[in-house]
C-alpha cells in the first residue's frame, strides 16, 4: 500500500506556515496533514514558507504539493498563480476561486448575482453613515474585515454607538470592511472533498459567534454531527453549500459555513478554500462521520491533483 502511494504521488511538498496573520494555525495544520500522508507512506516533505519559496519548490524537485497554507499568500490565489508556473498540481481551489474567496465581499457579491441566499450588507468606510447603516441592517451587525480568516477581527454590534468603533478595529486587518445583516438561528458548516459533501455540523459556542477563541482555543465549544436535521433538510443544505462552493469555481476540498434562521431558511455566510485541519478542524471531524480517518482524508484530499 505504502509504495504505491509513494510512487503514485512521487515527492510532495506540504506547504505551511507562511507570513498571514493565521500563522500560527497553519503551522498546525501543517504538522497534522505531513503527519498523515507519512503514515499513510506517502513521499511527504513540510516546507515552512517564505518569499523564497518559489526557489525552494525548484530546487527540491517535487512533484506536486499539498497547500495548506492559511490566509494571505497561501489561500488567496498568490501560491496557486505561482504553482501554476512552474506546473506543479497542488490540491485546493485554483488561482480565481482562491482570490474571489478570500474576499468576503467578492464571494457576497458572486453569491447575490448567483441568485444564492447570502445576508444582506453594506460597504463601510471612515466615511460612511454609521447611523443610516443601522437604521438600513437592523442590529445586531457583524463587521468583518474583508480579507482576513479565521474570524480575526471581527465584531459583534449591538449598539449604533459601537459601529464606528468595530469599524475601526476591523479595518486594522484589512483594507475593506463589510457590516452583515445579524442573522439569528444555528451554525452549521459544511465540508467539501473531491466533489462530495460531507455530513453537516452544527456548531454550539460559548460565545456571541464562532470565533478565533471558539476555533481554536476553547473546549466549551460543541460540535454535533450528525447536525440533528432530517434528512430532507441537511441534503438541501449540503446542495446549497455546493452551490455556493461552484459559484465561486472551487474545485478540489473546501468548506461552507451557514447559518440556519428561525424559519429554517439557510444562509451562506463564506467559503474556506483551505480549511483548518488541526484537532479542532471541521472537516476531518464531517470526513469521520462516514468512517473516512485523518490520514484517508489528507490521501483522499492528494488524489484530487492526479
Amino acid at each position: 500500500m505504502s509504495q504505491n502511494l509513494a510512487a503514485k504521488f512521487g515527492k510532495v511538498a506540504v506547504l505551511y506556515g507562511g507570513w498571514a496573520a493565521e500563522r500560527p494555525i497553519s503551522l498546525k495544520s501543517g504538522a497534522a496533514v505531513l503527519a498523515g500522508l507519512q503514515a499513510s507512506g506517502v513521499d511527504a516533505h513540510g516546507i515552512d514558507v517564505d518569499r523564497n519559496i518559489i526557489k525552494t519548490l525548484q530546487d527540491g524537485g517535487f512533484d506536486r504539493v499539498f497547500n495548506i497554507l492559511h490566509g494571505a499568500g497561501g489561500e488567496d490565489g498568490v501560491l496557486q498563480g505561482a504553482l501554476e508556473i512552474l506546473g506543479l498540481p497542488y490540491t485546493g481551489c485554483g488561482v480565481m476561486a482562491a482570490a474571489i474567496s478570500m474576499d468576503k465581499l467578492m464571494t457576497k457579491r458572486v453569491w447575490a448575482g448567483a441568485g444564492l441566499p447570502t445576508p444582506a450588507y453594506r460597504v463601510l468606510t471612515a466615511a460612511t453613515d454609521f447611523e443610516a447603516v443601522v437604521a438600513e441592517l437592523g442590529l445586531p451587525l457583524m463587521v468583518k474585515p474583508a480579507t482576513e480568516g479565521s474570524s480575526i477581527g471581527m465584531s459583534k454590534v449591538k449598539a449604533a454607538a459601537d459601529l464606528a468603533g468595530a469599524y475601526h478595529k476591523a479595518a486594522e486587518c484589512s483594507a475593506v470592511v463589510i457590516a452583515e445583516q445579524w442573522i439569528t438561528g444555528a451554525e452549521y458548516t459544511a465540508g467539501i472533498v473531491a466533489g462530495e459533501s460531507l455530513p453537516l455540523i452544527r456548531l454550539e459556542v460559548p460565545g456571541e459567534f464562532y470565533d478565533y477563541e471558539a476555533k481554536y482555543v476553547s473546549d466549551d465549544t460543541h460540535y454535533f454531527c450528525p447536525c440533528g436535521l432530517d434528512a430532507a433538510e441537511e441534503s438541501a443544505m449540503q446542495v446549497l453549500a455546493q452551490q455556493a462552493f461552484a459559484a465561486v469555481g472551487g474545485r478540489g476540498w473546501g468548506r461552507v459555513d451557514l447559518m440556519r434562521d428561525a424559519q429554517g431558511k439557510a444562509w451562506l455566510i463564506e467559503v474556506n478554500t483551505n480549511p483548518g485541519m488541526t484537532d479542532h478542524s471541521l472537516v476531518p471531524m464531517g470526513a469521520r462521520a462516514i468512517g473516512m480517518d485523518f490520514n484517508a482524508l489528507v490521501v483522499r484530499i492528494l488524489e484530487t491533483t492526479l
